[in-house]
């Protein structure tokens, strides 16, 4: 069916979606995916477990052995596929971003795995081992990756307003408009705002610099929810908004063609640590207070020992590589350290491959009497002080690899807040300072968002989520978008 969209006055036409329409269509594509996946993961184990018997398929016996296991692996694959359904690891809420879906894939293959562990026990199944062992760990790594892939087809649609649910914001218009531009960076997670209602504003025209348009008063939002095309109604925080009032919002919507979501006044709060817990009739938000003690923190620290110290043995040749380009470059040192403040407030020398001429520093006050600066870290998108070897190393981060040895010896992390300055610090408010609660890091969000091209506002932001949400599993994210960042550099200089 065809309605008409407003916005300001000139109506547009477009079809109108029952709700969630497009998360169905999606999820038949990951079922038939992870249906196929599995299958061929199953195919490729027996393979690969002729190969290491050196069986060729076509030798005698070989195709016995297959056939004898073929019911077994029916029965592997059948559960396996229920287990990623009743582990909902296709539902829209958990798809195109976040880890909670990759996280629920692993779960389903550590059930099945269980499973089978169990039925070969109770039945004295005669199974290879190396047999499910491979296929269980092929089958996850494949499924992932098949997961993965889909993922960045969605985020592709995403970035047009496809496969998004259409939202219309209702509440003040600072709430409205804060989250209108928190949904607007983060297109990843599907909503697409098409119109605003306010408690507290006019009933139409253009909601300030956001282009939104005012589609009328919050008790005529649910009537006009279909002349947009929305699905989704997501009420802010305001003061004008009272319970009793939203209530009587849901009752104007159509629960076949409608959602209805709340957006609390906590912000930056990952989705961990958030428990919804109701108690007589209140929906009650649980707020986990960040741990940065006890084994989580250990775990990391092992991490950062381990991996640090296998990255540098392996990067020992490419370090003696740069020292020589740096060395002939002008004959200054190979080496540059500078002052940064640790956690707890712990000043150390941090360790770089140096990038600039050996007159750097002398000149820093120059540069910035002439181009000025704000608040933050000083960086100029061609800075003469960078010598031609350093403009490579920075733009792929090579200047920054030493900074492994400060990982090593504990003054840095592999991910975590970037390492401050003590004129950056000695300028903290008491919020700021909440970014040394934890160990810098060689990378972090900052890192992988943008580097220099974010406002100095936008990076304390990323690093305080960090302080607020880290988890080994949120390190290892990082530190694969850190990969991707070196290889695709921007906003590094």
């Amino acid at each position: 069916m065809t309605t008409s969209v407003r916005v300001g006055t000139a109506p547009t036409t477009l079809s109108t979606p029952r709700i969630a329409g497009w998360a169905k269509r999606y999820a038949l594509r990951l079922s038939i995916s992870d249906t196929a996946t599995v299958a061929l993961s199953i195919a490729a184990s027996h393979l690969l477990v002729l190969g290491a018997n050196n069986l060729p398929i076509g030798a005698a016996g070989a195709m016995d052995k297959v056939m004898t296991q073929l019911p077994l692996s029916l029965g592997i694959a059948v559960v396996w596929i229920l287990a990623l359904r009743l582990m909902d690891t296709r539902g829209a809420r958990v798809i195109g971003a976040g880890t909670t879906e990759y996280k629920r894939v692993v779960d389903a293959s550590v059930a099945t795995f269980a499973v089978f562990l169990v039925a070969a026990f109770f039945l004295d199944l005669d199974v290879s081992r190396v047999f499910a062992t491979v296929t269980f760990a092929l089958g996850t790594v494949a499924v992932v990756g098949s997961r993965w892939a889909w993922r960045q087809w969605l985020l592709a649609k995403r970035r047009s307003g496809q496969y998004s649910s259409r939202v219309v914001l209702i509440g003040s218009e600072q709430s409205v408009t804060s989250t209108a531009l928190e949904l607007s960076r983060n297109s990843a997670f599907g909503y697409h705002v098409v119109g605003v209602g306010l408690s507290d504003g006019p009933d139409s025209g253009l909601l300030g610099n956001t282009g939104l348009p005012v589609i009328g008063g919050i008790d005529d939002v649910p009537s006009l929810l279909d002349s947009y095309g929305a699905d989704t109604v997501i009420a802010t925080n305001s003061d004008h908004l009272p319970a009793e009032r939203v209530r009587e919002i849901s009752w104007g919507l159509d629960p076949q063609r409608h959602q209805l979501m709340i957006a609390p006044s906590i912000a930056d709060v990952a989705g961990a640590r958030v428990h919804l817990r109701p108690v007589a009739g209140l929906p009650l938000i649980h707020v986990e207070t960040p741990q940065y003690e006890g084994p989580q923190r250990v775990a990391k620290r092992i991490f950062d020992i381990v991996g640090s110290g296998l990255i540098l043995l392996g990067l020992l040749p490419l370090f003696f590589v740069l020292s020589v380009l740096i060395k002939r470059a002008d004959g200054g040192p190979v080496f540059y350290t500078q002052d940064r403040v640790g956690r707890d407030g712990e000043n150390f020398r941090i360790l770089k491959f140096r990038s600039m001429y050996t007159d750097a520093d002398a000149r820093r006050a120059e540069l910035v009497a002439a181009v000025g600066i704000g608040r933050g870290l000083f960086k100029m998108a061609d800075d003469p002080r960078i010598t031609p070897v350093g403009k490579v190393l920075r733009k792929y981060s090579l200047d920054e690899l030493p900074q492994l040895i400060n990982v090593f010896r504990g003054d840095m992390s592999l991910v975590g807040p970037r390492p401050a300055l003590p004129e950056e610090v000695s300028d903290y408010n008491s919020k700021e300072r909440r970014r040394l609660v934890v160990t810098p890091g060689m990378s972090g969000l900052w890192q992988v968002s943008g580097r220099s091209n974010l406002a100095w506002e936008d990076g304390i932001r990323l690093d305080l989520y960090y302080v607020e949400n880290w988890s080994m599993t949120g390190d290892l994210i990082i530190l694969w978008r850190t990969a991707k960042t070196v290889l695709f550099p921007d906003g590094a200089y």
